[in-house]
């Protein structure tokens, strides 16, 4: 093995470092697939902290903030937890914390003033 190999995507999916931002969106059912997750992706529709992330194998870890734009809308999501399985959309809820929906209340309220 080449010692660049070693660095050349330290935020690469790992033991411990987090988990992959392809299985994260599909755990959390922002999208039906994990394959659809993969692909948006890739097309520079997802960012991790502000910075369009090109690999789906990107580690996310609690307290990252994920901005997803699919189907003409952008969400802003803050991840809480890591998931474990995909499940019902309850459980899936638990995984995130959707900051848009907060600023776009915020907003409404000052323009109400």
């Amino acid at each position: 093995m080449r010692e660049e190999d070693e660095d050349d995507d330290d935020n690469e999916a790992g033991p411990g470092a987090g988990q992959r931002l392809d299985k994260w969106l599909w755990y959390a059912r922002i999208l039906k697939s994990r394959t659809l997750a993969a692909e948006a992706v890739a097309a520079g529709r997802i960012r991790v902290n502000r910075v369009r992330v090109a690999k789906p194998a990107y580690a996310v870890k609690p307290g990252d903030v994920v901005t997803v734009a699919l189907r003409g809308k952008v969400h802003v999501l803050r991840i809480l937890t890591t998931g474990e399985r995909r499940g019902p959309p309850s459980e899936a809820r638990t995984l995130y914390e959707d900051v848009s929906a907060a600023a776009s209340v915020d907003k409404l309220t000052d323009a109400g003033k």
